[in-house]
């Protein structure tokens, strides 16, 4: 079984690093540089960059930024925002990134995903779907959230997985930054019906939460923010929980 991964996430706006709860009122969490470079240092699995306006803004990522952090890490490393052609994930991969995350462009345009797969590989093309439990069941948003679209989760993590994806990073919006606990049932049913890892996002706020989106949710890695952002938990200690929990991780 492959070791469990923990990804801090870095949300940038403005060339800073934010957080915010279900995906507003978003507040300064410190030097992106800064806080990738400590990540790494401090054991994290993975850093994932997403450009968190730059859809809705309709513009590229900063580049720069993305090779400041990357020249500071020495863990693999995601960058996602604004990125519509392949000429956005060349540009990125020479930057530093070693995968490129779509979410907005994925949706409307569904073939960029064959085309990131093919061209650069699965492993390059990680879909974020950001998805809201809504009356008639779970719906994808794009645009950072803003704008709501006719996907249902289940049957867009499905397409996507067909499409060449080699990673789902799903977030519920309606726990992001809240520290109420991962969507398990809806990982758990995610992961069950899919081949390729699933990333959980949103809702971590204790050492609990990572063990149940692990254990309920079936998740293959979980991302956090505002938790490691503001020094609320470690990821050195986190590990060696999980690891007392029986949970394969890498220390």
């Amino acid at each position: 079984m492959l070791a469990k991964r923990i990804i801090p996430c870095l949300d940038i706006k403005d060339g800073r690093t934010v957080k915010g709860i279900n995906f507003i009122n978003l507040r300064e969490a410190g030097d992106p540089v800064e806080l990738g470079q400590a990540y790494s240092e401090q054991g994290a699995d993975e850093l994932v960059y997403l450009d968190i306006t730059a859809s809705f803004e309709g513009r590229k990522t900063f580049t720069d930024l993305v090779k400041r952090v990357a020249a500071h890490i020495s863990i693999p490393f995601t960058v996602g925002g604004g990125i519509h052609e392949l000429n956005d994930v060349d540009r990125l991969l020479n930057a530093g990134a070693d995968k490129v995350s779509i979410n907005s462009s994925a949706i409307k345009n569904p073939q960029l995903i064959d085309e990131i797969a093919k061209h650069f590989g699965n492993q390059v093309c990680v879909v974020a779907i950001d998805a809201k439990q809504m009356p008639d069941g779970w719906k994808c948003f794009l645009n950072g959230g803003r704008v709501e679209t006719d996907k249902e989760l289940f049957s867009w993590a499905k397409e996507v997985s067909e499409r060449g994806a080699g990673e789902i990073l799903f977030t519920s919006m309606d726990h992001d930054g809240v520290k109420t606990g991962f969507a398990n049932e809806a990982l758990c049913q995610l992961s069950s019906m899919l081949s390729i890892p699933i990333i959980a996002s949103g809702g971590a706020g204790t050492k609990e939460h990572f063990r149940d989106a692990f254990i309920k949710g079936k998740a293959d890695a979980a991302l956090a923010a505002s938790v490691f952002h503001f020094g609320e938990i470690q990821i050195s200690e986190l590990k060696q929980y999980l690891c007392k929990e029986g949970i394969q991780i890498r220390l």
